[in-house]
């Protein structure tokens, strides 16, 4: 049980805790789910959108049911906070981290390919974010324990996670402004056809066809984003080739989508079209580059991992040769 769940709600039969939660002065006028996703930052906006919608929220008598509702300075609310898998799920679980880099503000970590990176249904434990609440005793006052990007589960590589408030909120002002540079290493089945790096910029969005995948849309039709990819050819063989991945937006599944919209499905990759080849067990991409002006101090942060075991016995089983200096790139615009 979550410390701080006290009495049994025995229509619910769930516990229950109620906090009584009063409204600052700077979040006037903003609405009921940020706000408290703000003041109870433990719990994630969504789950708080859920109190709400089931009537756990409430100012005086009265029941707060609309999350876009708008609040007043010194309002006063009670929220009932129910115990469910996603509450249970933010815990301290102790695990080994590979730290790339790390000071007083701010983390850069290695993750491996399996870890997922935060609690969601058929994954409320083991995850990165449980492990950032053992490393470090005060991720619990940050939301989502500092985490300010994420990365599938089945893709290795760099994150940067925020260990202070300060930190967390300029780096997600960073990657709002896209100068936050992240390069991938990717491979893709086929032979590749140019010879000049390519910019994708296909607008993403759910796939109508099958809700668990992300589609390249039209936006005129479809609900979706723009997002933007430039992709260049390192390596090639008969089998596949081996491509450096520049991230100009964050969008999901951004880099899977894109290639394999263009005929070049990540190797591995079963839910966009990819087909296994040698030993390996997930889709072939590694954020292999992050770089970014520390929030904080304002030095330049560049940061490289190494392609782990598994994509480098991909490359040889393909013929694909991986030098990294090769991979070192030409100063593109980080915009």
């Amino acid at each position: 049980m979550e410390e701080g769940f006290l009495a049994e709600d025995s229509e619910a039969d769930t516990l229950l805790e109620e906090r009584e939660l009063q409204v600052p002065p700077a979040l006037h006028g903003e609405r009921l789910d940020r706000v408290l996703a703000l003041l109870v930052p433990e719990f994630s906006r969504s789950y708080l959108q859920q109190r709400i919608a089931q009537g756990d929220v409430l100012h005086a008598a009265d029941v707060l049911s609309k999350a876009s509702a708008r609040v007043r300075s010194g309002q006063v609310l009670i929220v009932r906070l129910r115990e469910t898998p996603q509450s249970q799920a933010f815990v301290p679980e102790s695990m080994a981290l590979d730290m790339v880099y790390e000071d007083e503000y701010l983390r850069v970590i290695h993750k491996p390919a399996g870890l997922v990176v935060h609690p969601a249904p058929g994954h409320w434990r083991g995850t990165l974010l449980n492990g950032l609440l053992a490393l470090d005793a005060q991720a619990v006052n940050l939301p989502r324990a500092g985490i300010v990007h994420r990365l599938d589960k089945d893709t290795s590589g760099l994150m940067v996670v925020a260990r202070t408030r300060l930190a967390m909120d300029r780096l997600v002002q960073s990657i709002a402004e896209r100068t936050v540079r992240r390069q991938y290493l990717a491979v893709a089945a086929g032979r590749w056809r140019w010879s000049a790096p390519q910019d994708f910029a296909g607008a993403i969005g759910r796939d109508p066809l099958n809700r668990l995948r992300m589609a390249v849309v039209d936006l005129g039709r479809q609900p979706g984003k723009p997002a933007r990819t430039t992709v260049e050819c390192l390596d090639q063989s008969p089998q596949a080739c081996l491509l450096r991945c520049s991230l100009h937006t964050g969008r999901t599944h951004q880099i899977r989508v894109h290639l394999a919209h263009a005929g070049y499905p990540l190797v591995g990759d079963a839910l966009y079209g990819g087909r296994p080849l040698g030993e390996l067990s997930r889709q072939a991409l590694h954020a292999w580059r992050l770089a970014f002006t520390h929030p904080v101090t304002g030095l330049p942060v560049d940061l490289q991992a190494d392609l782990p075991a598994d994509l480098q016995a991909l490359l040889a089983v393909t013929g694909l040769r991986y030098n990294p200096q090769l991979t070192q790139p030409s100063p593109p615009s980080m915009a």
